[in-house]
């Protein structure tokens, strides 16, 4: 099901009033749709809203799909703000074309790259994806930060967790990204570590900063 843009608009807009307690519904014309009819239309036909009268509200599938849309905005902000170093205050409209590429799959990948975030820039939650539990799950398990890793060690980068811009931009450009293998090759006087074909020396808080499920 691939959406307009303006219909993920309005699914995303019932959604924070569900969230808020407003019990996700609002107006034809609060949302724009008294109109267009032709967005109406496309939610109607896919079933995932309930027209009323003059009040949309969302289905039980128009809710889960509003959750996925609002997922990939909070994602977008937090990417724009931590990787791509957007200010906080002018990250919305940037958002708004960016969620729209942040598909199954390279959503996740984001999800990951980022740490699994709960909260967006303005402290709005981010709802969980399947990703988040699944890192959780291997994390309770045989995950570790690189820096507590003993030498001949290896395993495969699951996430990268820092609020530094820099690092996360250094470590982006070396190639150091999540589902990635990496051996460690040496703790003192720095850690030195192998991604595919290239060695890589980084100090001890941006080796705490790669989390890596451990194979060996």
């Amino acid at each position: 099901m691939e959406l307009s843009e303006k219909a993920e608009e309005i699914l995303e807009r019932l959604w924070t009033d569900n969230a808020n307690g407003d019990g996700g519904q609002a107006s034809l014309e609060d949302l724009g749709l008294d109109e267009d009819t032709s967005t109406l239309e496309e939610l109607t036909d896919e079933g995932l809203v309930d027209c009323a009268g003059e009040t949309v509200s969302l289905t039980p599938p128009g809710l889960d799909e509003a959750r996925k849309v609002v997922r990939r905005h909070r994602l977008a902000e937090r990417m724009l703000v931590d990787v791509l170093d957007t200010d906080p205050g002018a990250v919305e409209d940037a958002a708004c074309r960016f969620e729209h590429v942040l598909r199954s799959g390279v959503e996740e990948n984001v999800c990951t790259l980022l740490g699994h975030p709960k909260v967006c820039p303005h402290g709005n939650p981010i709802p969980p994806g399947r990703c988040c539990k699944e890192g959780l799950d291997e994390a309770n398990r045989v995950v570790y930060p690189l820096s507590e890793m003993e030498a001949g060690q290896g395993g495969r980068i699951m996430y990268i967790h820092t609020h530094g811009e820099s690092s996360i931009r250094k470590l982006m450009a070396m190639g150091v990204l999540p589902g990635f293998d990496v051996s460690l090759i040496q703790r003192y006087p720095s850690y030195v570590f192998r991604v595919g074909q290239t060695q890589i020396a980084v100090d001890e808080e941006i080796a705490s900063e790669i989390f890596v499920l451990v194979s060996g």
